[in-house]
Parts: structure tokens; C-alpha cells; sequence
């Protein structure tokens, strides 16, 4: 499985970003996908991940802000961000679950900044 992440960027406080993470390779071996982000001197952490029947779950501290979804006839997932805050700066990676192995795509760089 290969993943690709895209639509990183500069944003103010308040604004919003989507994040796509596009699959490739054996993608009828991903069981669940989700979005991790690694903030400088922090460890990476769990955004929000999503399973084949649709069932979502988001860390407490991105719930009402964030949504992820995906689209599944064009093998992408994405992370709509609203309401953005500076503590969400971060390097955010899209992972696919199999049942042999965990999967991770470069990471897209997200600043949040007046």
C-alpha cells in the first residue's frame, strides 16, 4: 500500500484546510485509514481514523473542528479542518490499517499562524 498526503499549508486562526491522502498498491487489504499528526518535541498522535463501514473516531481535542471522510471510488481519504488553532501546527500523516501491517504516507506540513 502506498499513500500519498496532500494539501498542507499556512493558515490563520480560525481558518480552515482539507487534507487528501490518496492510495495506491493493494488497497483491498486496508481495513481502516487514519490521520496521525507529530508537532515538534511531541510524539505523533491520533487525529482521527475511520474504518471500511464508515465508523469514525477523533481525538477530543479536534471533535467539532475536524471531519474526516472517504471516498472510496477514488481510493482518498480526507481531513476537512475548521476552526483551526495554532496548536494544531503539526506534520500530519494518513495511515492505512492491514492485517499484516500499518502503512504511512510522507507527512504534509500544517501551520496555523496570524
Amino acid at each position: 500500500v502506498q499513500l500519498q498526503a496532500s494539501g498542507g499549508g499556512l493558515v490563520q486562526p480560525g481558518g480552515s484546510l482539507r487534507l487528501s491522502c490518496a492510495a495506491s498498491g493493494n488497497i483491498f487489504s486496508i481495513n481502516a485509514m487514519g490521520w496521525y499528526r507529530q508537532a515538534p518535541g511531541k510524539q505523533r498522535e491520533l487525529v482521527a481514523r475511520i474504518t471500511n463501514g464508515g465508523t469514525t473516531n477523533y481525538a477530543d481535542s479536534v471533535k467539532g473542528r475536524f471531519t474526516i471522510s472517504r471516498d472510496n471510488a477514488k481510493n482518498t481519504m480526507y481531513l476537512q479542518m475548521n476552526s483551526l488553532k495554532p496548536e494544531d501546527t503539526a506534520v500530519y500523516f494518513c495511515q492505512a490499517e492491514t492485517v499484516v501491517a500499518d502503512y504511512w504516507g510522507p507527512g504534509t506540513q500544517v501551520t496555523v499562524s496570524s
